[in-house]
């Protein structure tokens, strides 16, 4: 079984999204969509280093881009590996949440 931390799935899925424009600020802003918060770049990079050492993201670097003083600028994409992470966290979300009704909170009144 793989399991992922809630971080790792959050940008794991925001990666697949971007598709192949998953770089740091999209990847980014496509969290700040999903959830509706920012995360520091840190946390998105350390997340991101960490599930390139697990095998479950690939990382390529871009030829020198002009508009970035000639820096490259770094891609990530969801290898197979994380596929089938993505599908087994999904699989086990279904399992998890089987049986519970929709739920709607209500604040209680004082």
């Amino acid at each position: 079984m793989i399991l992922l931390s809630r971080a790792e799935e959050i940008i794991l899925l925001s990666v697949y999204k971007c598709g192949k424009n998953a770089y740091g600020v999209t990847i980014r802003e496509q969290i700040h969509k999903d959830i509706n918060r920012y995360w520091s770049f840190g946390v998105i990079y350390k997340t991101l280093k960490k599930m390139k050492n697990k095998g479950f993201v690939k990382k390529n670097q871009s030829s020198p881009i002009s508009e970035r003083g000639g820096r490259s600028r770094y891609y990530y994409e969801v290898s197979p590996k994380g596929l089938a992470a993505m599908e087994e966290i999904s699989c086990l979300h279904s399992s998890i949440w089987e049986g519970i009704p929709n739920l709607k909170l209500e604040k209680k009144v004082k």
